[in-house]
């Protein structure tokens, strides 16, 4: 009679967020030992799921909590989206020195496996890229048109060196691996979903932008949550260790138009899909000024840029991925979802249509503040003709 194999521990480093949390529920139901570390504890802790308070930007606490851990799962990172994005400093300390103080953990306590939750965002500065694949190069770091893309670049790249690292004591090697997700979705996402609801019901939805065939890809939180647990499978020695120094494009594997992917849950809510369609231009440029309110007023106001100029690439131009090389090496299966259920989501916590009054309050102070500060700009520029 075969003995019972070892219960495996994994950590997940940012494991207090919305795929931290999703991961855990899927590693627990397959008898092991999930530890979350995070400076935030999700809503609800899964039962037989335990929470560890911490940093990653500090050693000491990363290696308490990596302690006893056969793999980690390093999701934590700083800078995704809106104002977040424009905080250099705390994008940098999260995304490069948090990544170090994990590596170095992982290789002082005998760790063996480190999956990394990376971007597409390593390869894409704004250029169109059709079924690109992991033979593109990193994107130079100088043209990346945001700090946390470049920082999740030089972040992947560390970890994909530290591969093969000896672990302290003689226990062998470290295996590492690379995921690249795209947008993530899916009903309780609290990253970008919210934010777009709220600009639709402050009645900013009244425009899209770019190409109308223009094609960009998003990943279900599920089919997300299944790569990484095949990746952190093909790190072991029953798989060969097949995913070692490896990166991996993940997606839904279905190309859509931006505007087209979301025109259910605008609907859905009870809005009109805009036909009004602006170029990409334009719309950079005034990502551009948004920017530079919040560096005028982000330290007296709470200001939220509507958009961030590396968001107006990721939204409107073409930059989609082939997954052979997931599907061949991990056995990768997107399955296929809709947003659906992300309108019930949204719909049973009472966002729709009679919502928008209130909502608009806020959006027009934004407004407000945007036309000033442009104002101001102009009346420095000289007048023509003199």
């Amino acid at each position: 009679m075969n003995a019972n194999p070892p219960v495996q521990t994994y950590v997940i480093t940012g494991g207090g967020g919305y795929f931290g949390f999703r991961l855990a529920r899927a590693l627990h139901k397959k008898s092991s030992r999930v530890v979350l570390f995070d400076v935030r504890p999700p809503e609800v802790l899964p039962e037989g799921v335990e929470f560890i308070w911490g940093d990653v930007r500090d050693y000491t606490q990363v290696a308490d909590a990596l302690r006893g851990a056969d793999c980690v799962f390093h999701v934590a990172s700083y800078g995704m989206s809106g104002r977040e994005q424009l905080n250099r400093k705390l994008t940098e300390e999260v995304n490069v020195q948090g990544t170090e103080n994990v590596v170095r953990a992982c290789v002082d306590l005998g760790v063996p496996r480190l999956v990394y939750t990376s971007t597409f965002n390593v390869v894409f500065g704004g250029q169109v890229i059709e079924n690109g694949d992991e033979s593109l190069p990193y994107l130079p770091l100088h043209l990346h048109p945001d700090h946390y893309s470049k920082t999740k670049s030089v972040a992947e790249m560390r970890v994909l060196k530290a591969n093969g690292s000896p672990l302290a004591g003689g226990r062998g090697v470290l295996r590492t691996c690379a995921l690249r997700p795209a947008g993530i979705y899916g009903p309780g996402e609290q990253r970008h979903l919210p934010r777009i609801v709220r600009m639709i019901e402050r009645g900013l939805f009244k425009f899209v932008y770019g190409d109308p065939d223009s094609l960009v890809e998003f990943v279900h939180i599920d089919n997300l949550v299944s790569a990484h647990v095949l990746a952190a499978e093909a790190l072991t020695e029953g798989r060969q260790h097949r995913a070692a120094g490896q990166a991996y494009f993940i997606s839904d594997g279905r190309p859509v138009n931006n505007f087209e992917f979301f025109r259910p849950l605008v609907e859905g809510l009870g809005y009109s899909f805009p036909h009004l369609r602006l170029p990409v231009s334009l719309i950079y440029f005034f990502a551009f000024l948004t920017e530079m309110v919040h560096r005028v007023v982000g330290r007296v106001y709470d200001f939220q840029p509507l958009l961030t100029r590396a968001e107006v690439y990721k939204t409107g131009v073409t930059h989609y991925f082939s997954m052979d090389k997931a599907r061949a090496e991990l056995g990768y299966d997107p399955k296929e979802y809709d947003l659906e259920e992300v309108v019930e989501w949204f719909r049973s916590r009472g966002h729709g249509r009679k919502r928008v009054d209130s909502a608009n309050k806020r959006f027009v102070l934004d407004v407000v503040l945007l036309f000033l500060f442009v104002a101001v700009i102009l009346s420095f520029l000289p007048v023509v003709g003199h």
